[in-house]
């Protein structure tokens, strides 16, 4: 039911946290509630400052839980009762969240109740653990973890955290400083993705482009809005035709595309790139120009400095050289 081994945050994210992970959330996008430490009710891992640091995730409480992801760090567990691996899972974090003394919240999302969570983050297996950070998902690990391994990404997961000015705590009221303003249009491509408009985000990219073209978080920006845009009306039906037909079609580039998207998207990093080396391997003349831009533009998305990114350099350098 689950994939063993845990895979840590990238370092990369410390730097580059905009849409790392490219989760889409806008499945449960409602109007926001004033903030509140999330909003949420106590489940049990009430503390001597009488703030929760364990609490249920439900479709109710998700998007104040995402809101409180701009001040704490927010770690979700997809996780089933149906699991006895799941339920030894969530008692594990439970207590090595405690011991960050509020630094971090635990999100327990139960999939049997609230199936729609586990559709929103594209869970591939139970349990799975998310980060979201300034509302933006991280992916931790799916399946089980020993203590130490989730000590060391959560370490991690706070050092991305402090470079990204998310530095509150349960009870320790709102961090001291406040991050400095986006640029304009770096505000507008925000707010456009907050509305669910990722076709007006990606205008807002492209001007910031068009007036700064070696604005970084802008070129990763639009990379990450269009990818958004181009999975955004799949349902889970197309998906799964649309893998059939690659399976059979394994030179017809949109179909190739189509699913490298959908496995950046599931957080199927190297399977996502892996698809287009192989394709561009494969074909010549502009399919192959179309499928090396995107792969680019792929690489944008996931990060740069990622290392499954500088794999993946060395993976189309071999099958264009």
């Amino acid at each position: 039911m689950s994939s063993p081994g845990s895979r840590p945050v990238p370092p990369a994210a410390a730097s580059q946290l905009n849409l790392r992970g490219a989760v889409d959330l806008s499945a449960l996008r409602r109007p926001a509630a004033p903030p509140s430490n999330g909003g949420v009710a106590a489940s049990g891992g009430n503390r001597g400052n009488g703030q929760p640091l364990r609490v249920d995730a439900t479709e109710a409480n998700f998007q104040d839980l995402v809101q409180l992801s701009s001040q704490i760090p927010v770690l979700f567990l997809l996780w089933s009762n149906r699991s006895v691996e799941a339920s030894t899972l969530l008692r594990s974090l439970e207590s090595v969240v405690e011991s960050y003394a509020g630094k971090v919240v635990l999100a327990a999302a139960d999939v049997d109740a609230f199936p729609q969570l586990a559709q929103a983050f594209q869970v591939q297996a139970i349990p799975t653990a998310i980060a979201v950070l300034k509302g933006q998902p991280v992916p931790l690990f799916e399946g089980p973890a020993s203590d130490q391994e989730i000590r060391g990404l959560v370490d991690e997961l706070l050092k991305v955290a402090e470079a990204n000015g998310v530095t509150g705590a349960i009870g320790a009221g709102a961090p001291d400083a406040e991050a400095p303003p986006l640029p304009p249009l770096h505000q507008a491509a925000f707010d456009a993705i907050e509305a669910g408009d990722y076709a007006a985000a990606a205008v807002a990219y492209r001007q910031a482009l068009a007036e700064m073209p070696a604005d970084a978080e802008a070129k990763a920006g639009l990379a990450q809005v269009e990818l958004m845009g181009r999975i955004e009306s799949l349902t889970a039906q197309d998906a799964e035709a649309l893998r059939h037909l690659a399976a059979q079609e394994p030179d017809n580039i949109q179909v190739q595309l189509g699913v490298a998207d959908l496995d950046i998207s599931g957080g199927h990093i190297e399977d996502a790139l892996n698809r287009i080396i192989a394709f561009i391997g494969r074909n010549f003349g502009p399919e192959r120009e179309t499928a090396r831009v995107r792969l680019l533009e792929l690489f944008d998305v996931v990060g740069m400095s990622d290392e499954r990114v500088a794999k993946a350099r060395q993976g189309l350098a071999r099958v264009l050289f």
